[in-house]
């Protein structure tokens, strides 16, 4: 999944609860401007960022690590 498909669930996510970007930022403690460029496809949030905003959406994330050989 690429940031622009996680950008995508959050946007759902968020409007599935009827959060502005604004109210997610007050929750989350997640800058405005990061969530906007989440959401859009353009930001590189560390994983700490995600999960702040995963878990103030009542989300998860797993994380599949692939060996290779």
């Amino acid at each position: 999944m690429d940031i622009g498909e996680i950008g995508h669930k959050l946007q759902e996510r968020r409007a599935l609860f009827r959060l502005r970007q604004e109210d997610l930022a007050e929750i989350s403690g997640v800058g405005v401007r990061t969530i906007r460029q989440i959401e859009q496809g353009i930001g590189n949030p560390s994983f700490q960022t995600l999960r702040k905003l995963l878990l103030a959406l009542g989300m998860d994330v797993t994380v599949n690590i692939i060996h290779k050989e």
